[in-house]
């Protein structure tokens, strides 16, 4: 299994599950999770603004994925973790809708790296 395979399934196993989670339980949501989604949020920014401004300074072709971790994710987790129970709706259907567009991605990756599905075109002129 390379790297991001591992980090593939790490994000559809662990991490899109608590976050749904999030999205659909609102304010119901307990109060000690509202501080870990702030630190981790305040944790998110700094190691992806960091890997995006090196990406991004050396022409990466992947810099994107660092931006969305910055742009969105870390900004809507630093929100609800500090907002708590008065976030608005907004911010957890958003949420929700970065949550839903991360597992496509990553189980479309998975797909990719088991190679399941075969890209080749059979020449029938043969």
């Amino acid at each position: 299994m390379d790297k991001h395979m591992i980090l593939s399934l790490f994000h559809v196993i662990l991490i899109f599950p608590i976050l749904m989670w999030i999205s659909l339980s609102r304010a119901a949501t307990p109060e000690w999770l509202y501080t870990t989604l702030l630190i981790t949020g305040c944790i998110i920014l700094a190691y992806h603004g960091y890997k995006f401004i090196t990406r991004f300074l050396s022409g990466s072709s992947y810099a994107w994925v660092n931006a969305i971790h910055v742009f969105v994710i870390s900004i809507l987790l630093i929100i609800i973790g500090w907002k708590k129970k008065e976030t608005p709706r907004m911010y957890y259907e958003l949420l929700l809708l970065v949550t839903f567009g991360g597992i496509g991605y990553h189980l479309f990756s998975l797909v990719r790296s088991l190679d399941v599905h075969n890209e080749k075109v059979l020449d029938h002129t043969q």
